[in-house]
């Protein structure tokens, strides 16, 4: 999972058919875990692009899409949000939900 930029993300949401986008910040243990089970789920569903962003520096995206808390994972399809994910409980139910679309 690549870091993105505010440019990549405003570009990727938009022209991407699938998008995972994970908001963390580096000093939550709880982020961490997730990073670890996202790199894992996107070896295993290649038909989502995958992408991260420390939401310290984008508050922007936290008011634009009511990011209340990290770990964050927006699911968009064709530039539509389609999901937000707090509880990142297992590889496989993150697995199950990325399914869904």
């Amino acid at each position: 999972m690549r870091e993105m930029t505010k440019e990549e993300i405003v570009v990727r949401t938009i022209n991407t058919k699938q998008l995972a986008l994970y908001f963390y910040t580096p000093l939550c243990g709880t982020c961490q875990v997730a990073g670890k089970m996202l790199n894992i789920v996107e070896k295993v569903i290649p038909q989502f692009e995958f992408g991260k962003a420390d939401l310290n520096y984008m508050p922007e995206f936290a008011k634009q899409y009511s990011i209340e808390s990290v770990p964050c994972l927006l699911i968009f399809q064709n530039g539509q949000l389609m999901d937000k994910i707090y509880g990142f409980q297992s590889v496989t139910y993150l697995h199950e939900v990325l399914n869904k679309y």
